[in-house]
């Protein structure tokens, strides 16, 4: 069986909106969730959560792991999954940032890093250069080319025309996170073959292919109707599901599979710091910020991100860069108040568990949930 056969998720007619597709999608009858156990996959956590060993605890309870490719050097990358597949035998994939945006006005970045400095000074750390950059993304599909994947995902956009085909080559599968219908249709006029439906409620960076002020962001169950409507390609839900509770209800509104960040954060096998962890244990608010990167993102409110959230300028990578080593440094001394606390809405319902412990929970309460709910409707008349 191809990796293409593994990894195309369903099946089903060619979506209206693919009459003028780059290439045309998959449909394959062997598609990833008929061989796997369960419908969940693990979403790629940049920047520390997401390890070769969380990826391939997830795979081995029967779903799909994820390996995060954003910021992790073209090396780090191949070492990263040369680990995963050294630890498990199942199916994962490899989530690449996707080239967007434009350099942004220097000196409203260099404003920026003057108000952050006295966090720098009490860190006793410099912070980073500003630079622009596409964190290696040819070098990281050279990667890719010559040691496949079943999956490869894309989020911040939709590649070029010139990349789609350097993915199939590889029989890799194709996917893109999207944040609204126009979103969808421009993924799968490019030949998606699946999208991860991200809502608002999701934690970490969203998704989306342009970040811009006064955005419109959609609730995921809203977001999964309405891409519905509009394309015919496999759905992966993702933004606040944490619970067997929320894999039901997005099973129930069309999506093919969850795919679950947060709640596999307090897992022994997840990268996640020590502050972090204690943050996502507690029922503390988050918000959504563009203080830590320069792009919006939804984290734990703590100081930082309460302080400069209103100030903090739409300019990524660049933000990132300025606040990298003072990150580190925090995260290092066990400093929550001025490190990126990316967290779901749902956070507090995360379990401390193992990874696989966490997806089969997930599917024991989907069931119970789903079970609940037909005998709710054998009741109605």
């Amino acid at each position: 069986m191809s990796l293409r056969e593994r990894a195309i998720l369903g099946a089903g007619a060619r979506s209206p909106w693919a009459c003028d597709s780059i290439i045309e999608p998959q449909r394959e009858e062997a598609a990833v969730l008929d061989t796997l156990e369960v419908p969940i996959v693990q979403a790629p956590m940049a920047g520390g959560p997401s390890t070769p060993e969380l990826a391939a605890a997830v795979a081995g309870a029967g779903g799909l792991g994820f390996v995060a490719g954003g910021y992790r050097t073209p090396e780090g990358l191949r070492d990263a999954i040369n680990r995963t597949r050294g630890l498990t035998d199942g199916p994962f994939g490899v989530n690449l940032f996707a080239p967007t945006g434009a350099p942004a006005d220097p000196a409203v970045v260099r404003a920026y890093a003057e108000h952050l400095q006295p966090e720098a000074d009490r860190a006793g750390v410099a912070l980073g250069a500003p630079r622009f950059d596409d964190d290696a993304f040819d070098a990281k599909l050279d990667v890719l080319t010559t040691d496949p994947v079943a999956v490869v995902s894309f989020t911040f956009g939709c590649p070029s025309a010139e990349t789609i085909p350097r993915i199939r080559a590889t029989g890799a599968a194709f996917w893109v996170t999207i944040t609204d219908p126009d979103e969808a249709r421009e993924a799968v006029a490019a030949g998606a073959d699946a999208l991860v439906v991200q809502g608002t409620e999701a934690g970490g960076h969203r998704g989306a292919f342009v970040d811009r002020e006064n955005r419109v962001d959609h609730g995921l169950l809203a977001l999964l109707q309405l891409v519905r409507a509009h394309v015919d390609v496999p759905l992966v839900a993702t933004g606040g599901i944490t619970t067997g509770r929320g894999v039901a209800a997005v099973l129930a509104a069309g999506a093919a599979a969850a795919q679950v960040g947060t709640a596999f954060m307090l897992c022994p096998e997840a990268g996640t710091s020590a502050p972090h962890r204690a943050a996502l244990a507690s029922s503390r608010p988050t918000g959504l910020t563009r203080a830590f990167s320069g792009r919006l993102a939804r984290g734990i409110v703590n100081r930082l991100q309460a302080e400069r959230t209103a100030t903090a300028p739409l300019a990524y990578p660049e933000v990132h860069h300025v606040t990298a080593p003072l990150r580190a440094a925090a995260r290092e001394a066990g400093d929550e108040d001025v490190i990126n606390l990316w967290a779901g809405e749902a956070h507090e319902l995360a379990a401390e568990m193992p990874a696989a412990e966490v997806v089969a929970r997930l599917m024991d309460d989907a069931r119970a949930a789903l079970a609940a709910a037909n005998e709710r409707l054998a009741g109605v008349r």
